[in-house]
């Protein structure tokens, strides 16, 4: 399950592998609406019970404090009712994962407010080089690596990167989300190692702590 942005995705996977996939991006936050729905559907499309089902993994974060929020109850609800191990997959290395590059660095980012962003860095074979991080975007963001070589940004923090950064190497990957489709090696991998969650006590990544903004006044 993922659902750290506005893309509500469910997927099952066997080896690794995506056999199902549902989701939908419509802008808007939908996940208390559709992401149940989703569940029930993946699993009828893949011919195969809940019972059957080896573990459940979902998005850790960063992200949306209320999609994060929804998809961790949802997963732990699950992981309760069925007696499942859970998997956390840290958004961002998933996200790195739309991008296939033979060389240089991949800048996994994700919206944040105004000119920040969440963001991790990982080499072509998706090993994190640099952890998460919240960051005030310049020109000079990511010189360091910039300097060495190609590198590829993801996520719907591009956009706003692009107006900043204009140098030659780097590269731009637009219109990328985070995708339970790209969990599932992930997590099976994970799942080989017994890396999983004490259901009870796991909470989402959140990376910085939730703001509640004051609702605009009326004109």
């Amino acid at each position: 399950m993922e659902t750290a942005t506005t893309n509500c995705s469910v997927s099952l996977s066997k080896d690794g592998e995506t056999i199902v996939l549902k989701e939908d991006n419509d802008k808007n936050y939908s996940h208390a609406e559709r992401l149940h729905v989703y569940i029930d559907a993946v699993l009828k499309e893949g011919q195969i019970t809940s019972k059957a089902l080896a573990a459940v993994s979902v998005s850790k974060g960063p992200g949306s404090y209320t999609g994060l929020r929804i998809g961790v109850s949802a997963a732990k609800g699950l992981c309760y009712g069925l007696d499942k191990p859970l998997i956390s997959v840290p958004t961002l290395e998933a996200l790195a994962h739309q991008v296939k590059a033979e060389a240089g660095v991949i800048v996994s980012m994700l919206d944040a407010r105004r000119m920040e962003v969440y963001s991790a860095i990982y080499n072509s074979d998706y090993r994190e080089i640099r952890e998460t991080q919240a960051e005030i975007l310049d020109e000079s963001s990511f010189s360091k690596y910039l300097e060495k070589g190609l590198v590829y940004f993801v996520g719907n923090g591009v956009e706003k990167t692009k107006t900043l950064i204009k140098h030659p190497n780097a590269r731009f990957v637009d219109g990328k989300l985070p995708s339970s489709n790209d969990m599932g090696a992930i997590a099976n991998s994970k799942y080989k190692k017994s890396d999983t969650e004490d259901v009870a006590y796991f909470e989402p990544y959140y990376l910085k702590d939730f703001v509640a903004l004051k609702p605009k006044p009326k004109s």
